[in-house]
């Protein structure tokens, strides 16, 4: 596949391969999409336990009936 990324992305990718980081262009690609998933799947994680946090500091101070207790109540 050929892309035309522009001189500011060949130039980063060169500074790549001439500090031995990866042998040639498709290396480069392959390493920085490695790296964007992973910062995908970070940033995601962290989203969820912020939500998850948001939604426990809500029940927070609220009263829990037990599964055991709520069938008991309810004769089942």
């Amino acid at each position: 596949m050929n892309v035309n990324l522009g001189e500011y992305y060949q130039a980063i990718i060169g500074k790549a391969i001439q500090k031995g980081l990866a042998g040639n262009q498709t290396e480069v690609i392959r390493q920085a999409l490695l790296d964007y998933g992973r910062k995908l799947d970070d940033e995601e994680a962290m989203l969820v336990e912020r939500g998850v946090r948001a939604e426990m500091e809500k029940m927070k101070g609220k009263k829990w009936t037990s599964q055991a207790q709520l069938k008991k109540e309810l004769g089942l």
